[in-house]
């Protein structure tokens, strides 16, 4: 009789469970018996297994054999099982010290070959092992990178099981078949990928894909639309979400692409929990481990509210809303999106997370993004040109532009309507706009000016600060929110949009350099908000 036991992860969403496999080996007629709440990829490991440990040249045992995944109450799915089962079967039959891989965390694959081929969520589930308190882990060779991300933990990466083998015995380790010609992609990292997800979703656009300064889409390329380009800095510096109205060839396409290049770069743990999200859902780019910029996803308007928000048959997979955490969700063709899709938004817009309930469990998803929208004002979008001809009806115009609720616009802070661009602008008569770089500097200031007033307090952003707390802790000016009041008196604002044109004007006062908003930023911010003119936004760039 032999008995041993390794570690793996159970995954969660982005959570992960510390998952026990237990090996019995009994006298009796030869048989392998998987329990512990496998689903179908975790069943057929047994075959895998099987024939993984006979080809890296270890005596598959003849006896009945029991593997347990302990606890068996959590869900566990996919293939990254099968080096730990693999491990605690050559442990119960004494091939390698029991002892030795008792406290031993192992996640990955194996093919029929004895090759360890790479799984998705590495990064998560070394980390839920790390809070466990386990200190080794065993991974992929290919996923070695991602997984040395999280301190205090030591990785060992392997490409075969002979390897590993080799190593948990103080043999002699094999040389192994080196990997694929360059310029030949390796197929082992398919299994990194989901069909469908597309390689590069999440990630913020460029013009050649070199990664290269070159590759930064310029905000000087901007024709005109100075209003634009300063609800674009104000949405920046102080994470508001935004909306853009126009007729279509107005710029709010490139205004919006442009968006994620003006962003700070991701902090450290930013940039863990981004690449978390990312490893799960398969679409984090081989060679690169860790996502250090903010990400861009940007849906098709017949997306469903599935993925958006998250959802699928099973365990729910991470959505748009989570693709874009810490980076831009943009939304073009606004109206055209399902009224259910958009309004599913609401709850994450407020609380920055996704809490998604299937029959598999629950899965809580990080969602805090910078939601950009993009609509034209008709379906023709010329009912706001004139001269340009819009047969659209009454009727029409306005169920068009009552599919984005009211619900959903007013947590939208920034509300700005994209003009035509001119002649003048087109051709650069009127001079060329800022570039991405100087408007990123006085982003980046206005932000170390907003995080030094945060420190010691939960927020870090203008948006993320409650009303409450903006009204009695850092008040306004004397008298800077006079205009406000009367417009939340007339019923053009809301209390909670009272609310967000303090954070508004925040964050403009950040861009001016000053210690708290007055009037003028105040009426910026309604400007911004409810868009009445009210001569209050500068004509060019910079901080006014």
């Amino acid at each position: 009789m032999g008995f041993a036991r390794a570690c793996s992860v159970a995954l969660v969403g982005v959570d992960g469970v510390v998952v026990e496999v237990q090996a019995d080996l009994e006298p009796g007629v030869a048989a392998f018996t998987l329990v512990g709440l496998p689903d179908k990829t975790l069943v057929e490991s047994r075959d895998r297994v099987r024939a993984a440990v006979v080809n890296s040249g270890a005596a598959w045992p003849q006896k009945k054999l029991t593997v347990g995944l302990s606890p068996a109450s959590v869900p566990k799915s996919g293939a990254g099982f099968d080096l730990a089962v693999a491990a605690a079967v050559l442990g119960a039959a004494e091939v390698v010290d029991p002892a030795a891989i008792a406290d031993l965390v192992l996640i990955g694959e194996l093919g029929l070959d004895g090759r360890v081929r790479p799984v998705r969520g590495i990064l998560p589930a070394v980390l839920a092992a790390a809070e466990a308190g386990y200190r080794q882990v065993v991974v992929p060779q290919q996923c070695a990178a991602e997984a040395a991300l999280v301190p205090d933990v030591s990785v060992l990466g392997v490409r075969s099981l002979r390897r590993l083998i080799a190593v948990l015995t103080d043999g002699v380790v094999p040389e192994e078949e080196p990997p694929e010609p360059p310029g030949r992609p390796d197929p082992i990292l398919a299994g990194l990928l989901v069909p469908g997800a597309g390689l590069g979703t999440g990630l913020a656009p460029g013009r050649t894909g070199r990664g290269d300064a070159a590759d930064f889409p310029d905000l000087a390329d901007v024709a005109g639309q100075h209003t634009a380009r300063r609800a674009l800095e104000v949405a920046a510096a102080g994470g508001h979400h935004l909306f853009l109205s126009g007729p279509p060839g107005a710029g709010k396409t490139m205004l919006a692409e442009r968006l994620p290049w003006i962003l700070p770069p991701l902090t450290r743990q930013d940039s863990v929990e981004v690449t978390a999200v990312h490893s799960v859902a398969g679409i984090l780019p081989p060679g690169e481990p860790l996502v250090a910029r903010p990400p861009y996803c940007a849906p098709h308007h017949s997306a469903t509210m599935q993925s958006l928000v998250g959802g699928g048959s099973g365990v729910p997979r991470p959505g748009a809303v989570s693709l874009a955490h810490r980076g831009v969700l943009f939304l073009d063709e606004a109206a055209e999106f399902h009224s259910r899709a958009l309004d599913a938004l609401r709850q994450p817009l407020e609380s920055g997370h996704v809490v998604i309930a299937r029959a598999a469990g629950v899965v809580r998803l990080p969602a805090r993004f910078l939601m950009v929208l993009a609509a034209n004002p008709c379906p023709c979008g010329r009912h706001t040109l004139l001269g340009a001809g819009c047969e659209c009806p009454p009727a029409v115009i306005r169920r068009y532009q009552a599919r984005l609720s009211g619900p959903l616009l007013d947590r939208v802070d920034l509300r700005v309507e994209v003009a035509p661009v001119t002649r003048s602008d087109l051709l650069g008569q009127g001079g060329r706009g800022e570039a991405t770089a100087v408007v990123a500097g006085r982003v980046r200031e206005a932000r170390e000016r907003a995080a030094a007033r945060l420190a010691d307090t939960p927020w870090r952003l203008n948006s993320e600060v409650p009303g409450q707390e903006l009204r009695t802790r850092w008040q306004a000016g004397p008298g800077a929110l006079a205009q406000a009041e009367r417009d939340l008196e007339r019923g053009l604002l809301t209390a909670r949009g009272l609310d967000r044109v303090l954070r508004v004007a925040w964050t403009v006062a950040d861009l001016r350099g000053r210690d708290r908003p007055d009037a003028l930023d105040v009426a910026v911010a309604l400007e911004l908000r409810t868009g009445i003119t009210r001569g209050a936004i500068p004509v060019t760039g910079g901080a006014a």
